[in-house]
């Protein structure tokens, strides 16, 4: 049997020859390296103005999971900035607070995010976190907050099933009035002004962020006011009303 020859590199006909093979590999190569490239491109146009996707949350303002509650409240003097540099600080609360409450105890510091939590006994309920306008009177931002924490208690309600649904039908309508539901807040302030609120009565921990950092990098767990020894988790087996 004759084997078939290989194309001759002079004929134009039907077949391709070697050198047309070779650059017909070449131009795919170079296709899916453009389109890689421009996958990226948009990647990166994406995140635009949201600050580095892989820098988001990795802040962590708050005890660590488990830490004993004397331990990280001894820790928190050296995270405040030097004096005349601003950072944002988690304020951690001795007790649940009205919104009225939270914005009278922050004065004007000018909270940019509100951490609530809907306080019952022997029930875990979520954190819902806010963020609040620059600028904006704080008292109507952070009532406002809470009508929002309210909706997503809502939300969560007509998506969870069993106690999990009943927690939070629970916590939407202690959301739906004027709850002390307010745990924690974050503001942006200079040395001057987080060494007032730590010293304020009602604020139980003041913990700040390196300077220069912005409130997408912050993760926040704040420490809860029925947190008295450690960071653990709170009990779950009372009953929901």
């Amino acid at each position: 049997m004759t084997e078939p020859r290989d194309p001759d590199p002079h004929d134009e006909g039907g077949l391709l020859t070697r050198r047309g093979r070779r650059w017909l590999i070449v131009v795919c190569v170079l296709g899916v390296l453009v389109a890689v490239g421009y996958a990226a491109a948009q990647a990166r146009s994406s995140s635009a103005g949201r600050g580095p996707a892989a820098a988001q949350g990795q802040v962590r303002l708050g005890p660590d999971p488990g830490e004993a509650v004397p331990d990280y409240l001894a820790r928190l003097p050296a995270t405040l900035p030097a004096p005349g540099e601003r950072a944002p600080a988690l304020v951690q609360v001795d007790r649940e607070l009205t919104t009225d409450a939270a914005a009278a105890l922050v004065g004007s510091a000018g909270p940019a995010e509100v951490v609530f939590r809907v306080p019952i006994p022997r029930v875990q309920t979520a954190l819902r976190f806010e963020t609040l306008p620059s600028g904006a009177p704080v008292a109507a931002a952070l009532d406002t907050a809470r009508q929002r924490a309210g909706h997503a208690a809502e939300a969560d309600a007509s998506r969870l099933t069993d106690r999990a649904a009943a927690v939070a039908r629970a916590e939407a309508a202690a959301y739906a009035g004027p709850c002390a539901c307010v745990v924690a807040l974050v503001v942006s302030a200079d040395r001057a002004g987080l060494d007032a609120l730590a010293g304020t009565p009602g604020v139980r921990a003041v913990e700040a962020a390196p300077v220069g950092v912005t409130l997408p990098e912050l993760a926040l767990s704040p420490l809860l006011p029925d947190q008295t020894t450690a960071a653990t988790p709170l009990p779950d087996d009372g009953p929901v009303p």
